[in-house]
């Protein structure tokens, strides 16, 4: 008979007593550990997770990517689950997440992602189903990408499956959080593709930012997640065209102090 394996469940956290307490609520069932890694929060957040019972370390912030990977390492077993501190655990996924834990067979588990906009479930504008791959054996795993798009990255020869029940993200409560969150997200994707090389000229400027609405709101059916899909699918749009122009700003930048 397989003994269960021990599940470090890993979050990493700034600032983000809204959300917390929910999401370590939703992963006590499955977690033999509950790691909490915080860029030094100002609000409740360490007050909540040591309350409820999460181990709860500092660290200072270096990025997604090295935060990621910092929780990992501190983690006191080899199988991990990531979670985020504005996602939960639907039933269903704290049921298939269970039964892996009887049986590991497998070196990552991928599961679909639902997000939550002002209230609404978003099921379509090319937001659901977003598939992630949360569940792995950290020896055999590291998170990799860029500045804003970190992921998961296993061996060619690694074996993964799919799980049954979604993970629920809490991304957006008002607009102006989105809005807000385009305008950073854009900084980070711009400064991402000047530091590979890549440019942008005046028609791709022009027309990408149409093309990525058409996309999401008729091709990808955001039309039926009603007004906040337009919505979305507007403020997506938008965010398109502040990467391509802020990364114009940067070679313009660049440009200017050569000849300095």
């Amino acid at each position: 008979m397989n003994k269960m394996i021990q599940l470090s469940v890993v979050i990493i956290t700034l600032n983000e007593e809204k959300n917390i307490g929910r999401c370590i609520d939703s992963v006590k069932e499955i977690a033999d550990e509950i790691l909490v890694i915080d860029s030094f929060s100002t609000d409740k957040t360490r007050d909540i997770c040591e309350k409820k019972g999460a181990r709860f370390i500092e660290n200072p912030w270096g990025g997604y990517i090295d935060q990621k990977n910092y929780a990992n390492k501190k983690a006191s077993f080899p199988y991990i689950f990531s979670i985020d501190a504005d996602e939960a655990l639907s039933d269903e996924l704290k049921e298939s997440i269970l039964k892996v834990k009887k049986i590991w067979q497998y070196d990552g588990y991928e599961m679909n992602r639902i997000t939550n906009y002002c209230g609404k479930w978003i099921k379509h504008c090319g937001w659901y189903p977003d598939k992630k791959l949360r569940l792995f054996d950290k020896r055999k795993a590291k998170w990799t990408g860029h500045k804003i798009h970190e992921y998961v990255e296993m061996p060619k020869d690694a074996t993964t499956s799919f799980l049954k029940g979604d993970l629920f993200h809490y991304s957006y409560y008002s607009i102006s959080e989105h809005m807000n969150q385009a305008n950073h997200f854009s900084d980070l994707a711009a400064e991402a593709l000047f530091e590979k090389g890549k440019k942008v000229n005046s028609i791709k400027l022009f027309f990408s930012p149409i093309s990525r609405f058409i996309r999401d709101y008729f091709l990808r059916l955001g039309i039926l997640d009603g007004f906040y899909g337009f919505v979305i699918c507007q403020i997506s749009a938008h965010a398109t065209y502040l990467k391509y122009v802020k990364l114009k700003q940067l070679y313009m930048f660049k440009e200017n102090t050569k000849s300095i």
